[in-house]
């Protein structure tokens, strides 16, 4: 269907999320990616209403080269009493370069009179003027009725004039917009299937208070709308617009059509989480097709499925959004799920049962105790190559200690750690400082095997996880750490489990730097 119309609006009605704040530069690396994707229109903000917007336009017009999408400006309709060629909102449209304006108007009956404090009358003037003034001008215009579904049910009548009026003045599409996001599927549906009858093209614009974004996006395109409006992520207001790629992902995989130039959407998931970056929202690892967890798998029968065919407990090929499958290592995996997780890092124990029995019953004693693989991989592979007796030994733990001080008054505290081990022959002993126990035990290690390592100077913790296990030992609980640690290009998990916060901080430290080592094939020095 080379005439849908798949309209991201991230950059303006997916802004509004609380928390999101983006500059003019994040604005135009977005629009990048959105063009990677393939969407047709990009709504690039409202020039006008404030000066990041009007100079993001400025220098889109200088800097974006868009290979498949046209930028879109957002505006209102004309003031009530005036004209639009005066109205200097209107006027911040036509300048600002882009060759189509989206126009919010009223269509509830209510709105226009206790917001716009206008009357029904000057409200579908106000619409038509602008839109024929714009045209006029040489832009394209699509208008977004706000709260259409609302002033449907209280007024059907002046609901669908609104529409009527629109399409006669020349707007493209009239996009009918779930403004409080209340409606559900079924509503939907008959209500645009309805509307249909006006003759006008017709889009949709959902939200997700009632959780039915997508659901309700379906329903319309089902219906007869042919211009889809979403936000990367499900960002928005409140609870968030429809998500644009799940929305687009079910229209190309679940009802065929094709609504992306071909190939685009197996870059769903490399731009969702890029995107991401940008806005410094963590991607959802729930987040359908593109979250990390979306064809991950960890029930052992599911595993054992899936070693016969990948497609017994998927509902797609998860190439097709560019993501992939991935095994969970949990106290709720059998065999398969070892035997699959191995064959993924380089291990095959399909021939070897005994060991494949005893590393799952290893797996599943130490969940017991505490530890989590399904989140720590990197501790997973290390505990399968020690299994395999692969495991690299890079040096020999002695001992170490830490200690703490803090002065009265002062709320500085130094923690210093001791580390002694042996390694490349030698014996080291090396004290380290940091701004806690666990930063201090960190540098101390490092300090140790620097120099026999020096890759480790790349190693840098990213994150720090702590959970309480058995919340009513107090003081005595057993504690769980996980780390993060990048070397700037890969980054890995481990975990360490313990009866305090720094022996479990210490064994994910020490795994985390043997996996990093690893990693970079480096060979074990002599012990």
């Amino acid at each position: 269907m080379s005439d849908f119309h798949v309209y991201d609006t991230t950059m303006r009605d997916g802004a509004q999320q609380e928390g999101l704040n983006l500059s003019v530069q994040d604005k135009l690396h977005i629009a990048r990616h959105l063009d990677d994707l393939g969407v047709g229109y990009i709504e690039g903000g409202w020039p006008g209403s404030n000066p990041k917007d009007t100079e993001f336009f400025a220098l889109a017009a200088k800097e974006l080269d868009l290979e498949h999408a046209t930028l879109a400006a957002f505006g209102a309709t004309r003031r009530p009493d005036a004209s639009a060629a005066d109205d200097g909102l209107v006027a911040a449209l036509r300048e600002s370069g882009a060759s189509v304006v989206t126009l919010v108007a009223k269509s509830h009956d209510k709105h226009v009179e206790l917001a716009l404090r206008t009357t029904l009358e000057e409200n579908l003037a106000m619409v038509r003027d602008t839109v024929q003034h714009l045209r006029e001008e040489g832009q394209r215009v699509f208008v977004d009725c706000e709260h259409f579904f609302n002033g449907y049910l209280d007024n059907r009548d002046y609901a669908l004039e609104v529409v009527r009026t629109a399409a006669e003045a020349g707007a493209e599409v009239v996009v009918l917009c779930d403004t409080n996001g209340g409606m559900l599927p079924h509503q939907v549906g008959e209500i645009v299937a309805n509307v249909m009858a006006t003759g006008a093209r017709l889009g949709i614009h959902a939200h997700n208070d009632t959780g039915c974004a997508v659901a309700n996006s379906m329903a319309a395109v089902l219906a007869g709308a042919t211009h889809l409006q979403g936000c990367i992520n499900g960002y928005g207001e409140r609870t968030g617009n429809a998500d644009l790629v799940t929305s687009v992902a079910n229209l190309e995989l679940k009802l065929g059509m094709s609504v992306l130039p071909e190939g685009r959407l197996a870059e769903a998931t490399r731009i969702s989480h890029a995107i991401s970056e940008i806005t410094n929202y963590p991607p959802s690892a729930r987040q359908p097709y593109t979250g990390v967890s979306s064809f991950a798998h960890k029930a052992g029968l599911h595993a054992s499925a899936i070693r016969v065919d990948p497609n017994l407990y998927q509902h797609i090929d998860p190439a097709l959004v560019g993501n992939d499958m991935r095994l969970l290592v949990s106290e709720m995996a059998g065999r398969a799920t070892i035997e699959l997780k191995g064959k993924e890092l380089g291990y095959d124990l399909t021939g070897d049962p005994e060991r494949l029995a005893r590393l799952t019953d290893r797996v599943k004693s130490m969940e017991q105790q505490g530890y989590t693989f399904e989140a720590a991989d990197a501790s997973f592979e290390l505990l399968l190559a020690e299994e395999m007796g692969t495991r690299p030994q890079y040096f020999d733990i002695e001992s170490w200690r830490v200690l703490a001080e803090s002065l009265p008054g002062s709320l500085d505290a130094i923690s210093e750690a001791t580390v002694k081990l042996r390694a490349g022959g030698q014996r080291l002993a090396v004290i380290g400082e940091g701004n806690g126990p666990v930063n201090a035990l960190d540098h101390a290690l490092r300090q140790a095997i620097e120099q026999l390592y020096p890759d480790v100077a790349r190693f840098h913790l990213i994150d720090f996880r702590v959970r309480i296990l058995d919340q009513g030992h107090g003081t005595d609980a057993i504690t769980r750490v996980l780390i993060e640690t990048t070397d700037g290009k890969d980054s890995w998990v481990t975990v360490g489990v313990g009866p305090n916060i720094i022996e479990a901080s210490w064994q994910a430290l020490v795994d985390a730097v043997t996996y990093g080592l690893r990693l970079h094939a480096v060979t074990p020095q002599t012990v």
